[in-house]
């Protein structure tokens, strides 16, 4: 009995056609002996990350609905690399096999498996490279005595409370006063006691690579 096989199909703008990818990978399901039950189209641009097709394409997977996933390229299957692993990850547990046609990449076989464990291995190897650069930069930024993103901001809170009890709503008093809304709602929160200039501190940032100050 010949394996279920479904072609996933996109292109980037509804100008384009996924003919062409669904002819070569029709031809080469005839030469593997795969019995195509369905074809899964998208028309969106590599970065979006909702893709129809692709998620009924999963779904499907998760139900056990067929055994082998073709793609003309990878990067019509995913908008990034870790994305693509993500995927790739995903069918492995189903027990889906994945095949692309460009690259030639069929995880039917034990070399097919083991270059997408090359590239697991190498995103991982990325994923630990970026980690020790922030933690570096952060390092250096504490030794030398820098602040890192904007200072805190100096607010009113007595000002904020007149506002409010003068009838102006929470968004208009962030408005007024330049500061979030959850920082009105904390502020009109404390008690009494409190100083009348509070220091509110800003969100925290993630530093990539190298500190950096933002002024307000």
């Amino acid at each position: 009995m010949s394996q279920r096989a479904v072609i996933y199909a996109r292109t980037s703008t509804v100008d384009q056609h996924t003919e062409n990818q669904v002819y070569d990978l029709e031809q080469l399901a005839r030469q593997r002996g795969l019995e195509i039950i369905k074809v899964y189209r998208d028309q969106v641009s590599g970065t979006r990350a909702r893709r129809p097709g692709l998620d009924q394409l999963l779904s499907d997977a998760r139900q056990g609905k067929f055994d082998v996933v073709l793609v003309w390229a990878c990067d019509r299957l995913a908008r990034s690399g870790a994305h693509f692993l993500q995927v790739l990850d995903e069918l492995g547990h189903l027990n889906i096999e994945f095949i692309s046609y460009r690259e030639q990449l069929d995880t039917t076989g034990p070399l097919g498996r083991a270059v997408v464990v090359i590239i697991s291995a190498i995103a991982e190897l990325e994923r630990s490279l970026i980690v020790e650069r922030v933690r570096a930069g952060l390092r250096r930024a504490k030794l030398e005595g820098r602040r890192l993103g904007r200072p805190p901001l100096l607010v009113d809170r007595e000002a904020v409370r007149r506002d409010r009890q003068q009838g102006l709503s929470i968004s208009q008093l962030a408005k007024q006063h330049g500061i979030a809304e959850t920082s009105v709602r904390r502020l009109l929160r404390q008690p009494e006691s409190t100083p009348p200039k509070t220091l509110i501190p800003p969100p925290p940032q993630v530093i990539d690579n190298a500190p950096r100050l933002s002024a307000v």
